[in-house]
């Protein structure tokens, strides 16, 4: 099964007998609350239009726990995850497709956690939003209760000890802009740098100019000259969860397991006992 569904395709099967459950996950990273401004509001741009039958998702709320020791978006109680996703209509016999405003990151999130919770049939609108041409809706969805009960274990999943020990076994990618991983800015943790080891592989890479993931072969060939060759464990880790679900969302359209350190540099950077590594090089 694809990882990701064209708008086009999208369209064709919302007309059709079977109708995905649609999940609208709009959230941006931003610090501009810090400097008084007011932070991007999911919710606010869903009531002002979306794509019919969705429902929004709120990725701080419903697809986190609070922040924490566990870094800044801590996998959700499983129990709570499990309650939002029902409300939302998530049933585990029926195909679920999510979108965001484009990014792709929020989407990822949201399509990981429900694979990590066992959910049979996720996918990733590519291109997001923008990539919908048909009219939207401004009618606020309420679904029919779904049925899905999560079972964890269903995507592979690290811890802090398991990202350094995949750092030096296998391939542990570092899903952030490669300033962030040498450590040269850091506008969000406390500490700059990377997990030594890990190798720099900007998500954002991944895509085209369009918000598009660039096709198969070519993310494959990508991800093969960074070291995710045959045989090879991989792992991804990012800031705090969100980038580099996406950038596992690009590993599978390569046809490349890989497993999400969900804590990311978010967690570990706030643990003075763990080693930082600068610089370009991994180690």
């Amino acid at each position: 099964m694809n990882a990701i569904i064209s708008a086009t395709e999208l369209a064709k099967e919302l007309a059709g007998g079977d109708p995905p459950v649609l999940l609208d996950v709009r959230w941006q990273l931003s610090t501009a609350a810090a400097g008084g401004a007011s932070p991007f509001d999911g919710r606010a741009e869903y009531a002002a239009g979306h794509l019919p039958g969705a429902v929004f998702v709120d990725l701080d709320k419903e697809l986190a726990s609070a922040p924490g020791a566990g870094g800044r978006h801590p996998l959700p109680d499983v129990a709570e995850f499990g309650a939002a996703m029902r409300r939302a209509g998530v049933s585990s016999g029926r195909p679920v497709v999510v979108y965001d405003g484009g990014q792709g990151w929020a989407a990822a999130r949201a399509w990981w956690l429900l694979r990590w919770a066992g959910h049979p049939n996720v996918r990733v609108l590519d291109g997001g939003l923008p990539s919908w041409e048909a009219p939207l809706s401004t009618d606020v969805a309420v679904p029919t209760e779904g049925d899905f009960a999560p079972e964890p274990g269903g995507a592979g999943l690290l811890d802090a000890d398991g990202a350094a020990a995949l750092a030096r076994s296998g391939v542990l990618f570092d899903a952030r802009a490669g300033e962030r991983y040498r450590g040269e800015v850091e506008p969000i943790d406390p500490v700059g740098g990377h997990i030594p080891g890990a190798v720099s592989a900007p998500t954002a890479d991944n895509v085209a100019a369009d918000g598009r993931f660039r096709p198969a072969e070519e993310l494959r060939r990508r991800f093969e000259a960074l070291g995710a060759t045959e045989g090879e464990a991989v792992g991804v880790y990012c800031g705090s969860g969100v980038s580099g679900a996406h950038e596992v969302l690009a590993l599978a359209v390569a046809g490349i397991p890989a497993a999400l350190y969900v804590g990311s540099w978010s967690e570990w950077s706030a643990d003075p006992s763990r080693p930082v590594a600068v610089g370009p090089d991994p180690q």
